[in-house]
C-alpha cells in the first residue's frame, strides 16, 4: 500500500533538507557564524573610513574624534554616563551583535567581596553576573575584586567599568560558557590562578560542580556574541583571552596585553571540526611589552587581525595550525632584537608542504626592525603584495588608533608603572608615553576634568594644510564610493598623512 505524506510533513523536510544545503555549501559548523566572512571584514573598512573622514572635517580644536570607530561612537556624547547603553551599539567585526545588558537594568556594584561562590551577596559583582535577566553591570567606587572562585557569567550581562579602576584578580576570573551576548569593557584583569574542584553558582537556580580551571583572564568556552572592549590583561596562569569549544561572533578591541607568555588561544584542537566555523575580529589592541606567544595562536576558524599594534613578542606574533583562515591588515608589527625571533607568523607544528595552501594573508601592514610576515594560499595573490611598508607618517595612524588600548588613563609602555596594591614579585606592568598613549593626561584628569585623559591636543597629529585636507578628503570620499569585497584598499594605504 502506498502511503502518502500531508504536505504540512514535506515542506518543514524540504526546508530542513535545503537549509542543510545551503549550510554544507557555506561551509557553516556553528549557528551564530556569518556566512560571509569578508563581508564583516568590509564592514570594518568602511565603519573605520566613515570614522577617519568625520575626524578630518571637524574642528582641529575639537574635543572628540580620533577616528576610533568604537570610541567616536560613544566617547563624543557629553553625557555617556547618562546613556551607558549606547555602548552596545558601537561594536565592530565578527562581535558587534553582542548586546550584553542593553535594555536591562542597571546593576551596581557595591561590595567588592567574593566570599560565598553558592550563595553570593547582593551588590556583588558574582550576583549581579549569574542572574537570568539582562543586567548592565557598572561599579559605586574604584575596587579591586579578589575572586574565590572562577566567576560563571550569565547571558546578556555588561561589565562596565568606565569612571572607575575596577581590578579583577585572583582565583579562576571570568568564565563565559555556553551562553551569549557579553560585553566586558574597561577593566583590568590581572594575576588570575588556577581553581576549582568545588560548587559554584552560575544562575539564580543552578549550582554545580566545577573542576579545576586554568587560570585564564577570559575563558570563553562554546559561547557566542561576546564583544571585550578596552580593557588591560596581564600576568595570569593561562592564557589571557581563550575561546574554544565552538565560540563564535567573537570581537577583541581596544585592549592592551602585557607581561605574559600565552596570551590568546583561538581554538579547541586541531580535530575539533566545529571551531572551523570560529570568527573573531581583532582591532585596535596594543600587544606590549613582556609578550611572548599567542597574539593569537588559532585552529580553524577565520581571524581579522586589523590595525594592531604589536609592540613585543619573543617567539612570534600569530601562528596556527589546523588550517585557519588568517586576515592580517593595516597592522604595526615590531620585531624583536633577537636576529631569531624576525618572523611574525608560525605555522604551529606543521610541514611546509601541508601549510601552503593556508589562507594567510598581509595587507598593509608595516614591518618594523626587520619583522616579516610569511603569507600563504591566497594570501600570495598579487591582491595581497603591497604588504612590505607604510611611509612613516601613514604608520601614524596606528599611534592615532591605538593610543587609548587598554583602560582608560592607563599609562603605557617605558613610561610609569601600572600598581597592583599586593602583588609582589612582577605585579607592575609598566606602560610608554612615546605612542602619545598618556600625553598631559595620564591617569588623571589632565587638569580639565576628563577622566579619560583624552588626548587631542599636543599630542594628537599635526594639523594639516588645507590643499592637503581636501585631497585627503576626496581621497576617502573614493574608498567609500568605489570599494568591493575583494577590492577596497585599507585606510591606512589611502590616508597618507
Amino acid at each position: 500500500m502506498r502511503m502518502l505524506f500531508p504536505t504540512t510533513c514535506i515542506l518543514p523536510a524540504c526546508i530542513f533538507f535545503v537549509s542543510l544545503s545551503l549550510s554544507a555549501a557555506m561551509n557553516l559548523t556553528l549557528p551564530h557564524q556569518h556566512p560571509d566572512p569578508e563581508a564583516v571584514v568590509q564592514d570594518v573598512h568602511r565603519r573605520l573610513n566613515a570614522s577617519l573622514s568625520r575626524r578630518l572635517l571637524s574642528s582641529s580644536s575639537s574635543s572628540c574624534g580620533t577616528g576610533n570607530p568604537i570610541d567616536d561612537c560613544w566617547r563624543c556624547d557629553p553625557n555617556w554616563a547618562s546613556n551607558r547603553q549606547r555602548l552596545a551599539d558601537c561594536g565592530i567585526g565578527f562581535g558587534q551583535s553582542a548586546l550584553g545588558g542593553r535594555d536591562g537594568r542597571i546593576y551596581v556594584v557595591t561590595d567588592s567581596s567574593d566570599l560565598d561562590v553558592v550563595n553570593p551577596k547582593p551588590g556583588t559583582l558574582r550576583f549581579g553576573a549569574i542572574q537570568d535577566e539582562p543586567l548592565w553591570i557598572i561599579f559605586s567606587a574604584d575596587m579591586l575584586i579578589r575572586l574565590k572562585h572562577e566567576l560563571i557569567l550569565n547571558s546578556f550581562k555588561t561589565i562596565d567599568g568606565r569612571g572607575h579602576n575596577i581590578q579583577i584578580t585572583g582565583n579562576g576570573c571570568l568564565t563565559v560558557q555556553y551562553i551569549s551576548n557579553i560585553i566586558i569593557h574597561n577593566v583590568h584583569i590581572h594575576h588570575c590562578k588556577p581553581s576549582g574542584n568545588t560548587n559554584i553558582r552560575s544562575s539564580p537556580t543552578h549550582v554545580g560542580w566545577r573542576g579545576r580551571s586554568d587560570g585564564d583572564g577570559i575563558s570563553i568556552f562554546g559561547a557566542s556574541h561576546i564583544w571585550v572592549d578596552h580593557c588591560s590583561l596581564s600576568y595570569c596562569a593561562d592564557g589571557l583571552i581563550d575561546a574554544i569549544m565552538g565560540s563564535t561572533a567573537i570581537t577583541i578591541s581596544n585592549s592592551y596585553f602585557s607581561h605574559h607568555d600565552e596570551v590568546m588561544l583561538l581554538g579547541h584542537d586541531d580535530k575539533y571540526a566545529p571551531d572551523t566555523g570560529m570568527q573573531v575580529t581583532i582591532a585596535f589592541n596594543h600587544f606590549g611589552e613582556a609578550l611572548v606567544q599567542r597574539m593569537p595562536r588559532c585552529r580553524r576558524g577565520y581571524i581579522h587581525v586589523v590595525n594592531n599594534d604589536f609592540t613585543a613578542w619573543e617567539m612570534y606574533a600569530i601562528g596556527g595550525s589546523a588550517n585557519p583562515t588568517i586576515n592580517s591588515q593595516g597592522n604595526r608589527y615590531t620585531a624583536p632584537v633577537d636576529p631569531n625571533a624576525k618572523e611574525v607568523t608560525k605555522r604551529v607544528d606543521t610541514e611546509e608542504n601541508e601549510w601552503t595552501d593556508w589562507n594567510w594573508r598581509t595587507e598593509g601592514d608595516v614591518m618594523v626592525n626587520g619583522a616579516f610576515f610569511v603569507p600563504s594560499g591566497v594570501g600570495l595573490s598579487a591582491q595581497y603584495s603591497k604588504a612590505s611598508s607604510i611611509e612613516p607618517k601613514s604608520a601614524g595612524l596606528i599611534n592615532q588608533l591605538t593610543m587609548n588600548a587598554g583602560v582608560f588613563g592607563d599609562p603605557r609602555d617605558n613610561s610609569a608603572g601600572i600598581s597592583y596594591p599586593g602583588f609582589a614579585g612582577g605585579g607592575t606592568s609598566t606602560g610608554s608615553s612615546t605612542d602619545g598613549a598618556v600625553g598631559a593626561g595620564g591617569g588623571s584628569d589632565g587638569g580639565e576634568g576628563d577622566y579619560f585623559g583624552m588626548i587631542f591636543g599636543s599630542d594628537a597629529p599635526p594639523a594639516h594644510s588645507s590643499a592637503t585636507s581636501i585631497l585627503l578628503f576626496l581621497l576617502i570620499i573614493l574608498v567609500l564610493y568605489t570599494s568591493t569585497n575583494r577590492g577596497a584598499l585599507l585606510s591606512l594605504q589611502l590616508l597618507t598623512l
